[in-house]
């Protein structure tokens, strides 16, 4: 699954994204020859990941934890196949991203639902506060990139959340109520992650230029009031000639 971020903070995508790129490149070539293309590698990962959510609220959480991780091949997959197919793009840009937020949706729901069926139902708000503060995290990047400025990084972005998510499916088989208190310190991380964030945008906007897409707007406005005026000085009705008077 593609991560939300990086910087020197992250530690999967900061540290290992280069060599994982180097041992998927391969598998890129090999795909780029099939009629594959990276959005149909989003949509299985989708498909594997909506499974997930069903065996992991069903109780079956080994093999929740098996379809996390094959839900996580396609992600890493698919953009690997657009390096190798030349077929990078924003469109699948965002609609990666998009279904990344949907698939996270979800796996989180699934988990909520095994709180609801076999614990607390009360804990059922739990996966949905860490789904909520993680969307604060996403938010805040994109708002951020938005207006020029650079929100990535963070002690737990989308690459860890999936990681420790694995983790405690697979804690939660031999211990009980694991899962819960590896939510717990993903909701504490992650409202850290949000923190540090909003310092970091918090402190580029306060020194930030203004950027080249605010003054070419200026521009734009400058020109639209300048020919709005030009326009209004070629309408204007002539003042009338004066006719001279007829000599009787």
């Amino acid at each position: 699954m593609a991560p939300d971020g990086a910087d020197g903070l992250m530690v999967f995508d900061g540290k290992f994204r280069k060599p994982v790129d180097a041992a998927v490149g391969p598998l890129g070539a090999a795909l780029r020859k099939t009629k594959l293309t990276p959005d149909h590698l989003t949509v299985v990962g989708l498909l594997v990941g909506a499974s997930a959510a069903v065996a992991v609220g069903s109780g079956r959480l080994i093999l929740g934890l098996v379809l996390v991780i094959l839900a996580a091949l396609p992600d890493l997959l698919d953009g690997a196949l657009a390096k190798a197919s030349e077929t990078s793009s924003q469109r699948g840009a965002f609609f990666d991203s998009t279904i990344d937020r949907v698939t996270d949706a979800l796996l989180l729901g699934g988990i909520a639902y095994y709180f609801a069926d076999t614990k607390d139902p009360r804990l059922a708000v739990l996966p949905y506060a860490v789904m909520a503060t993680a969307s604060v995290v996403s938010y805040q990047r994109a708002k951020a990139e938005s207006l020029g400025l650079e929100a990535k990084g963070g002690l737990m972005e989308r690459a860890e959340r999936i990681v420790v998510l694995c983790v405690g499916l697979l804690l939660e088989t031999f211990v009980d109520d694991a899962l819960v208190w590896i939510l717990w310190g993903m909701l504490l991380l992650i409202s850290i992650t949000a923190v540090q964030r909003f310092v970091k945008v918090w402190k580029q906007a306060e020194v930030a230029p203004v950027t080249q897409a605010r003054i070419d707007l200026r521009r734009e406005r400058r020109a639209s009031r300048r020919e709005a005026r030009t326009t209004r000085r070629r309408t204007r009705v002539p003042l009338r000639e004066r006719v001279p008077r007829r000599q009787d």
